[in-house]
């Protein structure tokens, strides 16, 4: 239980109704949840406004409302706070009631389009091995030292952020690696929480049905190192082009990494097979068993984090040279027959496009590279043709399928994929709409040495088929196919 005037301490406070030194005992922007002693929070969301919901929080009975605009009438026994930002407001209320949890933390945040998982499970891995007490929050799960939470988003809400941390301050971690999408920046809903770094991966095309525009992703992005404070380092890629607006007109540290591109933190790749790759960082060479160039960037980027914080270089090398990627990125399996099936979150034009190319340069002959995927409905149709363009450029045949089509009807999406597919390679192109078929019918048609790419999906266990959500997993798939063709 907190007093709301300490809860409410660095807020943006234009107006006060009613007395503030009254004790609060939970905090929601949810009406549902609001009881006896609740402060409700007012936020103007993508799809509800909260302040349409301030009545039925008073009704449940909130000692406490902030809000941007006050209600016309205002009831006794409640007090009233009107701010400029419900949503920021809300990140630092949060961070407040939990006793600000990440300052008492090393918190690393990563952002960029493609990456973020990698890096910041990475980063886990990494500290956990080396004898820290972490914690991470990222899209495919939360961890709590040891302890595995399902994740749903990317970046939780701020008030589940600061219970997470939180509890991981209660149970001793020392370093938090964290996602922060773009969306929980435009949401300020890591307002309030004290970065120590902050880690630009890249910038490409995503999240086009959120976001009217580039610029406005890109700035969205920008807010995680516009929050960075003198103390705190940005690391980014000096070989995205979006490099060097992250670290414009910012106050924290500024440090680089690339492989084109010199800068604080240089690599070069070496090799790169099925097996993994062999890259060069600072002059150091080493063995991962991640693959791919995007995947060496990824590495590069953990390295600078990790040397930033104070690390040993070899100490580093060593037991990142041992790690394998994150459940859903490009992980494979292998048939009987020496076909490969790589299952990868790829779900951006910019990301397939790399995965794609990554297995062109694999090939050591007249393997066939066969792609499986789809596109998630109600979400960016405009990376739909793209996509399209993309997989039958740089595959032998294209299985054009379903993703999650939540409320659309799939055979549009199918249909807006494949108009960006030049006549000239619509004979690659197979349409079928069941994704599990579709991958069944990948499997048939390839042969020994041949590379399946089934993309889009990755960790995800589910489908999301108009209001109902199934058991759908590309891996598991996959391997019951190959085992039933074995037989």
């Amino acid at each position: 239980m907190k007093l709301l005037k300490d809860i409410i301490y660095g807020v943006r406070i234009e107006e006060v109704k009613g007395n503030t030194n009254i004790a609060v005992e939970s905090i929601s922007f949810d009406s549902r949840e609001i009881n006896n002693l609740s402060l409700f929070v007012a936020v103007k969301g993508f799809n509800q406004n909260g302040h349409h919901f301030i009545s039925s929080a008073e009704e449940r009975g909130a000692c406490a409302i902030i809000c941007e605009t006050l209600p016309h009438k205002l009831k006794e026994n409640i007090t009233y706070i009107k701010v400029s930002d419900s949503s920021e407001s809300l990140g630092i209320i949060a961070s407040n009631f939990y006793d600000n949890p990440s300052e008492k933390l090393k918190i690393v945040g990563i952002t960029g389009t493609n990456g973020k998982t990698t890096c910041a499970t990475l980063l886990y891995d990494l500290y956990r091995l080396m004898g820290y007490k972490t914690g991470l929050i990222s899209t495919v799960n939360i961890k709590i030292l040891h302890k595995t939470i399902p994740s749903t988003h990317t970046t939780p809400d701020a008030i589940r952020i600061n219970e997470l941390l939180n509890k991981m301050v209660e149970n001793g971690c020392t370093h938090v690696f964290m996602e922060v999408s773009s969306h929980a920046l435009d949401q300020r809903r890591v307002s309030g929480i004290s970065f120590d770094i902050g880690v630009f991966t890249n910038i490409s095309r995503d999240h086009m049905d959120y976001h009217p525009s580039l610029d406005h992703y890109i700035g969205s992005k920008k807010k995680l190192f516009e929050s960075l404070k003198k103390d705190s380092f940005a690391i980014i890629n000096k070989d995205d082009s979006y490099g060097f607006e992250m670290g414009r007109e910012i106050v924290a540290k500024s440090l680089f990494y690339g492989i084109n591109e010199s800068g604080n933190f240089k690599g070069k790749v070496i090799e790169n097979n099925i097996s993994g790759l062999s890259i060069e960082i600072d002059g150091y060479e080493m063995t991962s068993r991640l693959i791919g160039e995007f995947n060496a960037y990824n590495l590069l980027a953990v390295y600078a984090v990790t040397r930033t914080l104070g690390q040993d270089p070899l100490t580093i090398l060593t037991i990142l040279s041992n790690l394998k990627a994150p459940e859903g990125r490009f992980e494979y399996v292998i048939s009987p027959s020496k076909i490969t099936a790589i299952i990868d979150y790829a779900h951006t034009p910019d990301a397939l496009e790399n995965i794609l190319k990554t297995l062109v340069s694999l090939k050591k002959g007249s393997e066939k590279i066969i792609t499986v995927f789809g596109c998630g409905g109600d979400r960016d149709n405009g990376k739909r043709p793209l996509m399209g363009e993309i997989s039958a450029i740089y595959s032998q045949h294209v299985l054009v399928t379903s993703d999650n089509p939540r409320s659309e009807n799939p055979k549009k999406i199918i249909e807006e994929i494949c108009k960006g597919i030049s006549p000239s390679k619509k004979n690659k192109v197979t349409i079928i709409e069941d994704r599990r078929k579709a991958i069944k019918a990948a499997c048939e048609m390839a042969s020994s040495g041949d590379i399946i790419l089934i993309a889009g999906k990755g960790h995800e266990k589910y489908q999301i088929i108009g209001n109902e959500k199934i058991h759908f997993d590309d891996l598991e798939e996959t391997i019951e196919i190959f085992k039933k063709t074995q037989e």
